[in-house]
Order: C-alpha cells, then structure tokens, then sequence
C-alpha cells in the first residue's frame, strides 16, 4: 500500500518533495509518476504539467512561486503573516539553485493551468487586478442562470472600479432570457453583440493577460502574458467586434432581405461547406432542430425539394455575395 503523504504547510516542505523539486530544477522536467510520494508539489503551485507532454511536470522557477505564494498569505487574516518570512527562508536554497532564475522578477509568458479551481483562482486574481477592461468571447447559445449568478458579483465590481466589459456572444443567445437579465442587473459600462460564429472561450485582461482552453473539456487553460500573443488576440478581439451586432444596452437586430435572414444566409454558407445539420448548429450555438427549422424555411423560400438542389440553388440565388 502506498504510503499517506502527511500534510504540512509549504514553508515546511517535506525531504521527499524538497528533493524532487531540486531535480526538477536541475533537470527541467520530471515524470508525473514520480510525483506521487510527493503531491504536495502540485498542490503547493511548484511543479505544473507540460503542455507539450501531459506525461511530464516542468518546475515553476522559484523566483515565479514564492511572490504567488506570498500574495496567498497576504490574503489571509493578520496574525498568519509571520509565514512571510519563514516562506522566504525556506526558498532560500531553491533561488540559490540558478542566479539567473533568482534575478527573474516577471512571470512566464505561458502558465498551464491544471483544473477548474486553479483556473477559476487565476482568472479572480486577473479581474481583481484589471483596472480598465474585461473583453470576453463566450461561445454557446445562452449560459446557465446559476453560472451567471455565480459572477455577477465579480463583474459587477469590475464595473465599479471604472472599468469597461465588452463580451461577444452567439446571435442565438439574443433570445436567452437568463443572459438579458443578467445585463439588465449590471450598473457600468457593460456592453454586448452577437455574431453567427465567435472563436473558442476567450478572457482578455488590460490587455496585458489572456486566457484560452487548452483542452476540449476545458480542464484545461493557458494563462498568456507575452504582449505579442496578448495584443494578437485583442486585436482580433476588436475586428470581431466591429462585425459584430449589438445587443446590449441596444439591440441592433438585422432585418431579412428578400425573405432570408441573417440567420439562414449563415445556415446558407455552412451548408454550401458541406456541414451536417448537427455540424451547423453547434458551429452557431443552437440545437439540431432549431438548425432544420431554419434549414426548411431556406429550402422553401429558394423553392428547393432537396438538399442537392438547395446547395445549387444558394449558388445561383446569389444570396452568399450580399452584405450581411
């Protein structure tokens, strides 16, 4: 049976992890697997997955750790600030181990973040510290009422420290109820719009900081902090924005034109690609018989009797040239 590891507080770190975190800086990386008399290198922040390789665990510098760890202490009540200093004692030997990481005072470009908790904590910390905007991507047709209660408190602070929101979202969660009225609730300068198709979940920061999904369960996530990245993803940011339509504090909807709407011109694009019915509502956020619903009126206002001669008919229609 493998033994208990006994807890203990990180400026009391064990033999077994303190040897293991000195050959992981030595050495740059070490198995996940070895990690297992040890897990309170994980737990503490001082070893991360590979994004690389899931089988490996790189070291966080220390340099990087202890100020993390020394915001966490801040945090709590008064009389727990003595572990400040016993904290940096104990990672005396570790900033000894390479000058050039001791000298490092900015955090990596790139942090993976292991776990809905952790990802949850770094994404508090970044709203906490934002001191001008919060643009966001929120991909899906609308976003559970208990999701939206869970940060309205959060956002809402935001926007009380003079702060701007910006969020994209789906045209289909132009009908969800629990998001109109969550925006309702907000008080600052919040805004919403909507367009046929948006990029994976997005959360950009002062644009300083930015996080992104690093897996399809979303378990997963990037916490980016390099300015080329950053600037790269709010600038496309700002150019989805322009395209797209408001729906928050007013709402801009787009009438049809010659009997097709914007939402069936989408329907159209996808279709002529080749998509499935299933395909093409979960690229526009909806449910498959939404999708066919508006897939029936396209056929009927095109005069198609089958789903060959509607893809020859939106070519001929001309409908894809059309500004939407």
């Amino acid at each position: 049976m493998p033994v208990e590891h006994p807890p203990h507080e990180v400026e009391q770190l064990c033999e077994t992890g303190s040897a293991l975190y000195v050959r992981a800086l030595r050495e740059g990386r070490i198995r996940s697997e070895d990690t297992e008399q040890a897990p309170c290198l994980l737990d503490f922040g001082l070893l991360h997955p590979d994004i690389n390789d899931m089988q490996w665990l790189r070291p966080t510098a220390p340099a990087v750790a202890l100020p993390r760890l020394l915001r966490a202490i801040e945090d709590e009540i008064t009389d727990q600030r003595q572990r400040e200093e016993r904290l940096a004692a104990a990672f005396g030997p570790f900033m000894a181990l390479d000058s050039r990481l001791a000298a490092a005072s900015e955090a990596p470009t790139i942090t993976v973040l292991d776990g809905l908790e952790r990802i949850s904590a770094a994404i508090d910390r970044a709203m906490n510290d934002a001191t001008e905007e919060f643009l966001a991507v929120q991909p899906g047709g609308t976003r559970p009422p208990e999701t939206l209660a869970d940060v309205f408190d959060r956002d809402q602070a935001l926007l009380n420290r003079g702060c701007r929101m910006r969020t994209l979202y789906q045209h289909t969660t132009r009908h969800s109820l629990p998001v109109l009225a969550y925006f309702e609730r907000l008080e600052g300068d919040a805004e919403a719009r909507t367009l046929d198709e948006v990029t994976e979940r997005l959360f950009i920061f002062d644009r300083t900081v930015a996080f992104i999904p690093a897996s399809k369960d979303r378990s997963l996530a990037l916490e980016l902090r390099d300015p080329a990245v950053v600037d790269y993803l709010a600038v496309s940011f700002d150019h989805l924005w322009r395209l797209a339509t408001p729906m928050w504090p007013k709402s801009a909807p787009q009438p049809p034109e010659d009997g097709i709407t914007t939402r069936q011109r989408a329907i159209a694009t996808l279709l002529t690609e080749g998509l499935t019915d299933a395909e093409i509502a979960a690229r526009l956020g909806m449910n498959v018989r939404t999708a066919r619903v508006h897939i029936a009126k396209l056929a009927t206002t095109l005069g198609s009797e089958s789903r060959a001669q509607l893809g020859y008919l939106i070519g001929q229609s001309g409908i894809l040239n059309r500004e939407s």
